[in-house]
């Protein structure tokens, strides 16, 4: 049952995914399902929440909050684990951690004890995303990073679009209890065939926590995620909002700070930007997951607020998205290794933009299928933007940077999205108000939030420039791996 973990493959091996590989996607993708779908499926149940639970809606919000809250504390800590105890063994006990924070947020009596199985949920589904990356990377090597990366990354991409939905039909016809008893049947397949088929590998037990990192990084991270959340709906001045971004930015400062001067192996080791195609990929995501979270959150308020669609109708509007997703999946992971990153995610920006064009221009007049064609068209975009980029971060790093470079990783895409999110709710929170004022219709403030969704998703044209240009070769040891090799992967 316990295996000696494969060498990575080299792009002198055969680039063929073979058995073993596809079963490791496959049992990762399984486990990440749910703890992405948990993002956005509990959303559409904050009103029948509130009705259950006779709360306010502000503090509802803290079984969303506290979620993913807790996600952001134990993503720094996903590298370190999993260097310091293998990574089979760590993947198994986030899993089961978050399926027990499922079974307990559906079985929550009042809304404190929910917010607290949120919390549960949270710092078990929180490891789980970077661990696979990482994994994966290191299996697959360069020559198969684009294809793997492919199957990896649908259950974040679909997640967005099905979430709601899937919410919507169990809110709707069952219970919003079984928003979280959903992961039980799921997260056990993926217990178990995660204990059958993962590889073992070995732990360090020299690899050293680090600590002030720790007190600096994970406070850090959530103070300024809490803070852009709280500024995308008061405002980024508001005394609710400000204080907790100032703090995490100071925080995440000193960090940045520790990071490059520590003679130990930091928490997330920032050494490693100094690889050019790793920092180009992860101001790429960084850029694509602003832009692509900032339509998220407008998209489903625009179809209830201009177009009359409730909650449910909503979510199935969002599915053409899924569509365009599909398609790129299947086409741009071969591409990616057969001609390098920087091309397919050029040409998947400006695909985008020419999709987002149609809700930039948006007006009472505007045809229905025309949005549907654009939102395939922003499904194909995003999805051929997204994973070449993903796959850029790992190709040219040595297998034991791989666990550190995802947890950067992951920090980068979750703040990307916060700060794309923040963005367009203010903007349209202004439109809103400015046009009750002048009497002027909804569409019109979706209309000039939009255009910020187009310039979020331009400025991932820049770092896109600066991403490999070649077919994927044999990795070698990274600027920070090079500075400090860690003992054992």
């Amino acid at each position: 049952m316990n295996r000696s973990t494969p060498a990575p493959a080299t792009a002198e091996q055969d680039a063929r995914i073979d058995g073993q590989l596809w079963w490791l996607c496959g049992v990762l993708v399984l486990g990440a399902v749910t703890t992405l779908l948990d993002g956005t499926i509990v959303n559409v149940a904050i009103e029948a929440l509130t009705q259950e639970f006779e709360a306010p809606l502000d503090t509802i919000q803290w079984s969303v909050t506290g979620y993913l809250l807790a996600l952001s504390l134990v993503v720094p800590l996903s590298g370190w684990a999993m260097e310091r105890f293998g990574a089979k063994r760590v993947w198994l006990a986030a899993q089961l951690l978050f399926l027990l924070g499922s079974v307990l947020s559906g079985l929550a009596w009042s809304v404190e004890t929910l917010v607290l199985f949120r919390v549960v949920q949270g710092l078990g589904g929180g490891m789980v995303m970077p661990m696979a990356q990482a994994m994966l990377a290191r299996a697959a090597g360069p020559a198969r990073l684009g294809r793997v990366m492919a199957v990896v990354s649908v259950p974040a991409m679909l997640a967005p679009i099905i979430g709601p939905v899937i919410g919507g039909v169990f809110v709707d016809e069952l219970s919003w209890r079984w928003i979280f008893f959903v992961n039980i049947p799921i997260g056990i397949a993926a217990l178990v065939l995660a204990w059958v088929k993962l590889p073992a590998d070995r732990p360090s037990a020299d690899k050293r926590l680090d600590v002030l990192g720790l007190l600096l990084l994970s406070p850090g991270l959530a103070l300024l995620l809490y803070g852009m959340a709280e500024s995308g709906t008061h405002g980024i001045t508001d005394s609710g909002a400000l204080p907790w971004t100032v703090a995490g930015l100071v925080l995440l400062a000193g960090f940045t700070a520790h990071s490059l001067r520590t003679r130990h192996t930091p928490l997330v080791d920032l050494r490693l930007l100094k690889d050019r195609a790793y920092a180009a990929a992860l101001a790429t995501q960084f850029a694509v997951n602003a832009g692509v979270f900032g339509a998220m959150f407008l998209l489903p308020l625009y179809f209830q607020l201009d177009r009359g669609a409730d909650v449910l109708e909503a979510g199935l509007m969002l599915a053409p998205q899924g569509i365009g997703y599909i398609i790129a999946m299947a086409v741009v992971g071969k591409a990616t290794d057969r001609m390098g990153p920087a091309l397919p995610v050029l040409a998947g920006v400006l695909i985008t933009l020419a999709a987002t064009l149609p809700f930039a221009l948006i007006d009472s007049q505007t045809s229905g299928a025309l949005l549907v064609v654009a939102m395939i068209g922003r499904g194909i975009g995003v999805g051929v933007a997204t994973l070449p980029s993903l796959a850029a971060a790992y190709r040219s790093l040595a297998p034991a940077a791989m666990p550190r470079a995802s947890s950067a990783m992951n920090i980068f895409q979750r703040l990307g999205g916060s700060v794309g999110t923040a963005v367009v709710a203010i903007v349209l929170q202004n439109g809103l108000t400015d046009g009750r004022s002048a009497g002027t219709p909804v569409v019109d403030a979706f209309g000039s939030s939009f255009w910020w969704v187009f310039g979020l998703t331009a400025a991932t044209l820049l770092p896109a420039l600066f991403l490999p240009r070649t077919v994927p070769v044999t990795a070698a040891p990274a600027a920070g791996d090079r500075a400090q090799a860690p003992a054992n992967a």
